[in-house]
């Protein structure tokens, strides 16, 4: 079969972007981490050879080796043994080497954190919720004396309420792993958040979360331990949501013809691109288009993500490289676990066109785009990135405008290697 030729527009010209935000951040991660689990009483509630289990996600969050360290080294501090187990949900395939291969491609393991990993997709049934989804636990966790869950405030692209992403969340569908996840989401995702933890809460034996807040650099700002009762975790969500907001970062442009993204996945999003930054109605072609960028280029599926691209059907065209790296089957284990009644959007894990290099994605793109004769283009690394990026000539004068853009080069071509690619 011959090579088809797609129509395609040249990149234009542009240049560096530097987008100023809030550089405030924890300058010692995992001796603050350490700290503030010993002042809130750590000592009091580990006795001495207590094993103690430390859930690990899969996000990647920043200074996440740091973090678990520093939980590992208090843990130590009080007399206990520590020990990490995923908490991932269905992530890694569902099974226990994936997720283990998920926190190894994220650096952690014993050599990092000081404390070994122990995998299982097993779980301890704790009973039903108000809702009817049944708590799960996850089997090593249960079998500990004690309990410490790391979680990360930040928002969700499926919440509008004072609940996201965090420390009950972080309870319901990490350490419930796959089987959790999946009665979480079949009963409804935020009903569950706020039902199913209450007998966590009560019934196993959480003693504190650790809960984190990142700038827009992904540099934790904010780290508080956060004593293991229900009202105590969801009183820290909710307020300490609203400090993450004000932390998050978005493109400072509302029309683009075409947004390329370097790099996509679930160490960065639920959806591998956060549809906060990218615009919500992507998740369901429906609503307001605002941002409107009408073309979305993804060229890499992060390694950390271990082949899981849910969410890559938000793009408009990919890379031969990321169809390599994307298996269909990891991503639909988790598609599958994330149903929710009355909905279900089985483009999330389907592939856009795929073409062979970045250089062909995102000519094709702009392309399709059909914009005018200085189409407006934006190159950022992720969603979750937003420091610095790339834009063509015809953003300009929207980056001279806005007094928290810095232009950092002169204007050039976009510089593709031999083989098209940016990278």
């Amino acid at each position: 079969m011959k090579t088809i030729a797609f129509p395609r527009r040249p990149m234009p010209d542009g240049v560096r972007v530097r987008q100023n935000l809030p550089t405030d951040h924890v300058p010692d991660v995992r001796h603050e981490t350490c700290r503030r689990l010993l002042d809130a009483g750590l000592r009091e509630r580990v006795g001495r050879g207590h094993r103690i289990a430390i859930t690990a996600g899969s996000r990647g969050m920043g200074g996440f080796v740091d973090l678990l360290g520093g939980i590992v080294d208090a843990v130590k501090a009080a007399g206990g043994i520590p020990f990490l187990v995923p908490a991932m949900g269905s992530h890694g395939g569902a099974v226990a080497a994936g997720q283990i291969e998920i926190l190894r491609r994220l650096d952690v393991s014993e050599d990092t954190v000081g404390a070994p990993v122990h995998a299982t997709m097993e779980t301890v049934p704790l009973g039903s919720a108000e809702n009817g989804a049944v708590a799960h636990l996850d089997r090593f966790a249960a079998e500990a004396d004690g309990i410490i869950v790391l979680g990360r405030i930040k928002t969700h692209p499926e919440s509008t309420g004072p609940l996201a992403s965090g420390l009950l969340k972080m309870t319901v569908i990490g350490l419930g792993k796959q089987h959790g996840a999946q009665e979480a989401h079949s009963h409804g995702l935020w009903d569950s958040i706020r039902a199913v933890p209450r007998l966590h809460l009560s019934r196993a034996k959480i003693l504190f979360g650790v809960a984190v807040i990142e700038n827009g650099y992904r540099q934790p700002v904010v780290i508080e331990a956060v004593p293991g009762t229900y009202d105590a975790f969801l009183e820290a969500d909710e307020r300490l949501l609203d400090i993450a907001k004000a932390h998050f970062a978005e493109i400072p442009f509302q029309d683009l013809d075409l947004l390329i993204v370097d790099e996509i996945g679930k160490t960065i999003a639920g959806t591998c691109m956060d549809p906060n930054v990218i615009g919500k109605w992507r998740v369901k072609s429906e609503g307001p288009r605002v941002p409107n960028f009408r073309r979305i280029a993804a060229l890499s599926l992060t390694h950390g993500s271990l082949g899981n691209g849910l969410g890559v059907g938000m793009a408009d065209f990919v890379t031969e490289r990321f169809s390599a790296e994307f298996d269909s089957g990891v991503t639909a284990v988790n598609l599958l676990t994330a149903t929710e009644p009355g909905s279900w959007n089985s483009q999330e894990a389907l592939l856009p066109i795929a073409l062979p290099s970045d250089r062909e994605a995102a000519e094709v793109a702009l392309y399709s785009a059909l914009g005018g004769a200085k189409p407006s283009v934006c190159r950022i690394r992720n969603t979750a990135c937003l420091g610095e990026f790339w834009v063509s000539e015809a953003l300009l004068p929207e980056v001279r405008e806005n007094p928290k853009l810095s232009i950092l080069s002169d204007p050039a071509p976009m510089s593709f290697d031999g083989e098209g690619n940016l990278f």
